[in-house]
């Protein structure tokens, strides 16, 4: 397993390539010259079990690099790749702790890494280095359109970090979907022409996405994974992931070319036994930086202006471009600025553990059951789904954070911390008070079933508020209202919502409490598949 390590004295330079930064343009590698530098990969089981990685999660990190090290020793490149299995189980598990041995071993003048993508690794990169007695040097990660100076710079002096004005700028600045200093189109967001749920009959058909059929290196990792995970959630009978440079720009080639059409007003929607949906599937060529955002923007930029408003219309062309551009970059931006105190966020003070059905999906509300039983079997979720149902019922259920943002960290095949923490902490929980966010995303069952049709057939009603049909959502939607009343109240952005609950009868409110207290108690002392505990004694109450 291990490739071309060597006790090779006189190492000017030793590259470290961390397991998301798998592209020749590595900043650490310009001026590699192999007469005196070296390349080190390292495989770490503690990378599999700081959170319960999910075996999909595992496999496309593994698979990912070991492609990536053929292509550095097709370079000619002296590496060092200590792989999973190179030292006994249990002994030197985790990173650092590897990292360190070869670091003694080689003893190189200088080693040379690229930004992280995790606060922690950052601190445990530099407390290596320093122990070992060689000097770090870090290389800005030109795989983002943002530096993290850039972003700094952008924060610094704003009250409020919002991402609309942040993505103006980058559009100007690197003159995407402009029309000389206009806009395309005559405006900067489309996102209302973007939030439409499938015909009631359903979706339709939906072309597929790219699909990789796993090479001898997938089905190699695949056999490990099994073997030494095997007690890890999820499962490898749908693995569809790229894990090389060439499989992240076909999965570019096939979104652009048949699904980008409809992923401009179906990005929102939600149905059953349709986890793909429109969507793109590329955060996973993005996140490992086998693609590079430019020229995923770019392609589906061009693709717009050759083919014509009717065959790509501007409006999900845009709302595509923004996730790219707007939100990623920011949210990288974002994770920067707060860690690490985003880790320990907690804004209003949730404690609860995270219920066991978490990780089975074996619970009697369909649209949790549904996206949770999606997520083990693929390893995948969109982002209404992460943050409507999963990370909003996390929310309401009064979760403690830090719980949560381990789980999604866990589950997803795209998961790295500088894209996960701030989505989950900042977006989907409030966690950090509103730092980037206007409001608390928050919505009863009732937004459910108007984007999905997981309530069609579900035992709950969406509509219901108490009783023995209460949606859960939706009595923990109106609890979540009567506890934060005053800070909502204050705010425009959700002003609405509290002068719908404050119409209730005082019966109606105290009703709504005592099924939420039943509702939380319940789930956190249930096993997998039982959400809460019997039918409580509050008459119906609809919304």
């Amino acid at each position: 397993m291990t490739a071309a390590v060597s006790s090779t004295p006189g190492v000017r330079r030793l590259v470290l390539i961390l397991g998301d930064q798998l592209w020749l343009n590595n900043p650490a590698l310009a001026d590699f010259d192999p007469a005196q530098d070296r390349v080190l990969m390292i495989e770490a089981p503690g990378e599999s079990t700081g959170v319960w990685s999910h075996q999909a999660r595992i496999t496309v990190f593994l698979s990912a690099m070991r492609h990536f090290r053929e292509q550095v020793l097709a370079q000619g490149w002296p590496l060092d790749y200590i792989g999973l299995e190179d030292e006994p189980e249990g002994h030197a598990d985790r990173f650092t702790d590897r990292l360190a041995r070869c670091l003694q071993r080689i003893r190189p003048v200088r080693l040379d890494v690229c930004e992280c993508g995790e606060w922690q690794m950052q601190q445990g990169l530099e407390a290596c280095a320093t122990a070992a007695g060689v000097p770090l040097h870090w290389h800005a990660d030109t795989h983002f359109l943002c530096s993290r100076e850039r972003f700094a710079r952008w924060a610094r002096g704003r009250r409020e970090w919002r991402m609309e004005h942040f993505y103006r700028e980058m559009r100007r600045e690197h003159r995407v979907l402009m029309d000389g200093d206009q806009p395309l189109g005559g405006q900067w967001n489309f996102d209302a022409d973007n939030r439409k749920a499938y015909p009631r009959t359903g979706p339709g058909w939906i072309p597929e996405p790219a699909r990789f059929e796993p090479d001898d290196i997938t089905r190699e990792v695949m056999a490990v994974v099994r073997r030494r995970f095997a007690g890890h959630p999820g499962s490898l009978d749908h693995f569809i992931w790229p894990v090389t440079r060439e499989q992240g720009l076909q999965a570019l080639r096939r979104f652009i070319d048949e699904r980008l059409l409809g992923f401009g007003p179906y990005q929102d929607a939600m149905w059953n036994d349709t986890p793909y949906g429109w969507h793109s599937l590329l955060s996973v060529a993005l996140n490992l930086h086998l693609i590079h955002p430019r020229e995923v923007i770019d392609a589906v930029e061009q693709a717009h202006r050759e083919r014509g408003e009717q065959a790509l219309p501007l409006a999900g062309v845009e709302g595509f471009i923004r996730q790219v551009l707007g939100w990623r970059e920011f949210i990288r931006g974002v994770y920067w600025q707060e860690m690490p105190g985003l880790r320990e966020a907690n804004h209003f003070g949730h404690q609860r553990p995270l219920p066991a059905w978490y990780w089975t999906g074996e619970t009697d509300m369909a649209c949790l059951r549904d996206a949770i039983g999606q997520t083990m079997r693929h390893g995948y979720a969109h982002h209404i789904q992460r943050l409507m149902l999963l990370g909003q019922y996390a929310l309401l259920a009064e979760i403690d954070p830090r719980q949560v943002a381990d789980w999604f960290l866990a589950v997803y095949v795209d998961a790295i911390e500088w894209v996960e923490l701030p989505n989950v902490a900042g977006m989907a929980l409030y966690a950090n008070g509103g730092r980037f966010t206007s409001k608390p995303y928050v919505a009863s069952g009732q937004y459910v079933s108007r984007m999905s049709n997981h309530c069609q057939g579900c035992r709950f009603r969406p509509e219901a508020r108490t009783g023995p049909q209460a949606c859960p959502m939706t009595t923990l939607y109106w609890h979540f209202l009567d506890g934060h009343e005053a800070e909502l109240a204050a705010s425009p952005r959700t002003a609405l919502m509290v002068r719908n609950l404050q119409r209730l009868t005082p019966e109606e409110r105290q009703g709504i409490r005592g099924q939420a207290a039943w509702l939380l108690d319940g789930a956190a002392a249930s096993a997998p598949g039982v959400a809460y505990g019997p039918d409580p004694a509050d008459s119906d109450q609809s919304q």
